[in-house]
């Protein structure tokens, strides 16, 4: 098989389960680490005649991540599409097993490993509530039917705005601070959230620096997110 990937979790998922099969990827894609594939541009504006030119015999896209003009110039040239969707975890495990048997593989340790560990995680009878910024400048944060919401509330965690009209709605700051949260929880993606970048703008509430990869990636990431999540919780709310 020759696959390209629009998707950065998917293209780490590949890459674990089918060496070699890659051929191209996004330039978001930064996992494996030492990915070494042609480069097709971004999730919002992959190259496509740049894709065409690998003649790949699929390629891997997502519903959110990658826009509908793209994906159907590439059916237009004749190329295979799968196109997944992920709203929770357990549509997660759904659609990497689809994108596995796809790329011609076995079903791997890591996607068996993964469910375990979700399915592992005691129940959350002491519930907090948290904002959930995503970006900044505007501010913009996790609403309705998100992955990263359904994470977050398998871990105990209710987002304020899981009821929001909009999938990532704009808040302005001083309503997200007027929320008063138990906790801000503070991802390094999209918007890369740093110590001194992010928790200055919530004087007073406890924010919580957590990975974007473990919060809202899909692949090989999920068999640690659980404990990586809990941990970086956990330390903010001491």
């Amino acid at each position: 098989m020759r696959v390209v990937s629009l998707v950065p979790s998917l293209t780490e998922a590949i890459a674990r389960s089918a060496p070699g099969a890659l051929v191209g990827a996004t330039d978001w894609c930064t996992h494996p680490a030492d990915l070494d594939v042609p480069r097709i541009g971004g999730t919002k504006n992959p190259k496509v005649d740049r894709i065409v030119a690998l003649a790949p015999d699929l390629v891997i896209a997502n519903e959110e991540e990658n826009r509908e003009p793209d994906l159907d110039a590439l059916r237009a040239a004749g190329l295979e599409v799968l196109l997944t969707e992920v709203r929770d975890v357990s549509q997660a495990f759904g659609e990497l097993a689809r994108v596995v048997e796809a790329c011609g593989v076995v079903r791997p340790r890591w996607l068996d490993e993964a469910e375990e560990a979700w399915s592992a995680l005691p129940a959350r009878e002491h519930r907090v509530t948290a904002v959930v910024p995503i970006w900044r400048r505007p501010w913009m944060v996790l609403g309705r039917d998100t992955f990263a919401g359904d994470v977050l509330s398998r871990l105990g965690v209710d987002h304020v705005h899981a009821g929001h009209a909009d999938r990532y709605p704009r808040i302005p700051l001083e309503e997200l601070r007027a929320a008063a949260p138990d906790v801000v929880v503070l991802p390094d993606e999209p918007y890369r959230f740093t110590p001194d970048d992010g928790p200055e703008a919530f004087p007073g509430l406890p924010c919580a620096l957590v990975s974007g990869r473990h919060l809202t990636w899909y692949g090989p990431s999920l068999a640690e997110a659980p404990r990586a999540l809990d941990e970086a919780l956990r330390a903010a709310l001491r």
